[in-house]
Formats: C-alpha cells, structure tokens, sequence
C-alpha cells in the first residue's frame, strides 16, 4: 500500500476552524472539508475565532496571514494555548520562505498557498485526521503499556464477579454512566478501564483522576482546566482533563470526596456536556463518557449532607459492586500464580510457585487490602524470596500470623484453638461432611460447635 492509499483509504471525521477574512474562501473550504464528513466552523477573524475554540476542541485550523488589518501569525501561538493539539496549516496568497519559517516557529504544522484545489485540501485534511489518530493510538498504548500488569485481565471463577463483569460488558456499548463500588483495592480502576476498552471509545483517550490525591482547592482546575491568571500559580492556561479525554473516558476514582462547589459543576456536566474553565465565562462543550468508583457508602454521605443527592442519582445509572476478594477464594490462588509470573520476569527470577503451606495460608487469609494487598504480598515474596518456591517464610508477617489469631501454645482457652480450627477447615473444604471428615467428629457433632461458636 501506498502513502497516498494509506491516506486516501478512510477518512476520519475533523472538527475544523477556519479563520479567514474572504466569505468566498471561507465558503469554499467549508464546503469542500464539509463533503468528507467534518464539522467546520468558519469565521472571519481572530477574536471569533478564539470565542469559537474556547467554546470547543478543534483537531484542525487553516488559517490566514492576512486578516484585514490583523496578523493571522499571532493567533497561531492563541490557538495552540487553547488546544495544544490542534494541528494548524497557514493559508496565504503572498508566500515567502521568511513566513513559512516564523508560521512553522509559532507551531504551525503546514502551510499552503492560494489558490489551492479542493484535491489538496481534502488530502491534507486525511493526512492530518490519520495523524491526530495516530497520536491518539501512541498515547492510548504509552498509558496501557505504563499500567499493564496480571491484574488486567478480569478473569474470575466466582459467580458474583462474573456476574459483575457481564453486566459491566452489556453496559460498555451505551453512553451511560458507571457507578463502581466496593472495598479499596478490589479492582475498580481496573474494571473502568476494561469498561473504556470494551467501548466504542477504546480508540480515544481515557483520563483518571483520583479526587483525594487532588487538593480540593485544585480539583476544579485539574478537571474543567483554567485561565493564566485564574489563581496564583495559574502561569499558563490549562485545558483540563476533560477537555484532554474528549471523544473518550473520564475516570473519577473515590468520587465521595469531591469537595460540594465541584459536585455542582460536575452534575451540570453530566446532564449538558457543559462546562466553563476556571477564571473564565465562556460555556465549553465536550464529548466525554464517565465511569465513577467510590469505596464509600454514598447514601450515607447524602444522608449526613456531604454528597449531593441529585448527584448522587445522576451517577447511580448503572451501578456495579464489586466483591472483596475475600469472598473470591476461588481466585485467591489463580491470581497469585499471574502476579507471581509477572513479578519473576520483571525481576529475573525464576520462581517455580507456592509451597502448599502457603498456598494454604494465603486461601485462609482474609485479605483486607484486597487485590492491591495481594499483589504487594507476591511481590516482596518474589524479591526477598530464595528457593524454588514461595514458601511460608517468603510471606508477610499479617499473613503467616494475622494480628490477634492466637497460635498453639499461646495462652489463651482451648475453645479459642478449637473455634480458630474449625473455621479454617470449613473455609478449605467443600462440604460439611467432609470438614467433619477432616476434624474426626461426625457432621452432627460439627453442626453444634458451629452453633456454638456462630460460625
């Protein structure tokens, strides 16, 4: 395939500004860019043309060095503030080496001269389209590559999980928002992202911000950007990362701590797609899904008045809740062995897997950090660890002995080493009878020490 096949083979949809003071060339080029499926803006001069890319994101401009009485070379370097991405090409009748040079300096990506064909212009636009798509590509996958780990593939043998990740499946097609709960650590930010991939918007950017780790005085800016100028500090304009997800997703990890002022401006996103920069009033639209997550009680906070309740209602379209990893046994095991391969090959190791001693102890650990907890405990396992396997030694302290479980020989009652027992063989067998099995004791015998002990 050729260059010109390469770029004549599909055409990806624009958003183009043109800024020219000639209604006749502002026609033409509408027009022409129009008919390959691009939604064009025209206007005639610099201060329209700034309102118009406040308002929304341009991935193309063709601009004019002539604008009546103005320099269209000063508005490149505006533009470019506004929307570090939109690729700009220079429009003149009277071309010069010293003007393509100083448009290429402001960041101008090309330049033609006029008259142009409609031929040119529709080949220039696909050249740039597979460009911007290109870039896309690149900072989809740098950010994938930058996260990929075990934990990414979603796979499960528990019901509920599989129930959960269906569901989550069924939902990635729509436009709907996506409430996530559950524990910390569970696999929330890893679920939203299989979400975006599952999506039509895989192709586009996918933006996360964790609230807590964000000042409250900051978030607003770090989510609708700002203005030079808006708040000390505020040096250069800053699009926001809504603005830098748009066509994609936006992630809002632990949503329960937005600060009150940001859950207003974020339910008005929600129901227009609108939105202003902070230190500015022009209303910007923007094409973002979003996926929220929260291992908070949100009702409860509404109740208490720290969450918005009309929020609370537009992020709770559909909402999935996902199970600590403690009521996963049936994954504990799988997941160990994929962090355990990932953790040998990024630190040279050749570690053959777990002694059933702790294959056993971590099965019968309660996990209260969860996924996260889990991959932390492998891998300072893989590092510290000297022999073929992971043995009991290799793991945490919490886990060989977890903080107040009493151990033989300690001195506590025997009914506490009994109970202890007891639940271990239960949580390690499949049925009552073969845990009485296990203990020697027939199953009515067991039926009343569970009674007993609340089990």
């Amino acid at each position: 395939m050729t260059p010109v096949d390469d770029l004549t083979r599909g055409v990806i949809q624009l958003t183009v500004l043109i800024v020219d003071d000639e209604v006749n060339i502002r026609k033409t080029l509408s027009y022409c860019l129009a008919a390959d499926g691009h939604v064009v803006i025209a206007v005639s001069n610099p201060a329209d043309a700034m309102a118009e890319s406040r308002r929304r994101s341009f991935d193309l401009a063709f601009i004019d060095l002539k604008l009546g009485e103005e320099n269209g070379m000063a508005l490149i370097p505006a533009l470019l503030s506004n929307s570090p991405w939109v690729k700009i090409v220079v429009i003149t009748a009277h071309a010069s080496i010293e003007s393509a040079v100083e448009a290429m300096r402001h960041g101008a990506t090309d330049y033609i001269v006029k008259p142009f064909t409609p031929d040119q212009i529709k080949l220039l636009a696909r050249r740039i389209g597979r460009i911007r798509e290109l870039e896309t590509e690149i900072a989809v996958l740098r950010e994938n590559i930058q996260r990929r780990g075990p934990e990414d593939r979603l796979l499960s043998k528990n019901g509920s999980m599989q129930r959960v990740i269906d569901t989550a499946k069924r939902a990635a097609p729509s436009e709907a928002i996506i409430l996530l709960c559950g524990q910390s650590g569970t696999g929330k930010s890893v679920l939203a992202r299989a979400i975006h991939n599952w999506s039509p918007r895989s192709a586009k950017p996918m933006g996360i911000v964790a609230c807590p780790s964000v000042p409250a005085d900051l978030l607003e800016s770090e989510l609708f950007g700002h203005v030079k100028g808006a708040f000390t500090g505020a040096v250069r304009e800053y699009p926001g990362r809504i603005a830098a997800c748009e066509g994609g997703t936006l992630f809002l990890d632990e949503i329960g701590d937005l600060a009150p002022s940001v859950q207003a401006k974020l339910l008005r996103f929600l129901q227009d797609k609108e939105y202003e920069r902070l230190g500015e009033s022009t209303t910007r639209k923007a094409d973002v899904r979003v996926i929220a997550a929260t291992n908070a009680e949100l009702e409860n906070l509404v109740a208490e008045g720290r969450f918005r309740e009309d929020l609370f209602y537009r992020l709770n379209v559909i909402s999935l809740t996902i199970p600590p990893l403690r009521e996963r046994p049936e994954d504990i095991m799988p997941m160990a062995d994929a962090f355990l391969a990932y953790f040998c090959r990024s630190n040279h190791k050749s570690i053959l897997g777990f002694t059933p001693e702790a294959a056993q102890l971590m099965t019968s650990h309660s996990w209260p950090g969860n996924i996260r907890e889990l991959r932390n405990a492998i891998e300072r396992a893989v590092i510290l660890g000297a022999g073929e396997r992971i043995g009991k030694a290799d793991l945490p302290d919490n886990i060989v002995r977890p903080a107040g479980v009493p151990a033989i020989g300690d001195l506590v009652p025997l009914a506490t080493i009994e109970e202890l027992h007891i639940r271990r063989v239960l949580a390690n067998t499949a049925s009552l009878q073969e845990a009485a099995d296990v203990l020697g004791i027939d199953q009515a015998t067991l039926w009343r020490r569970r009674k007993a002990y609340e089990i």
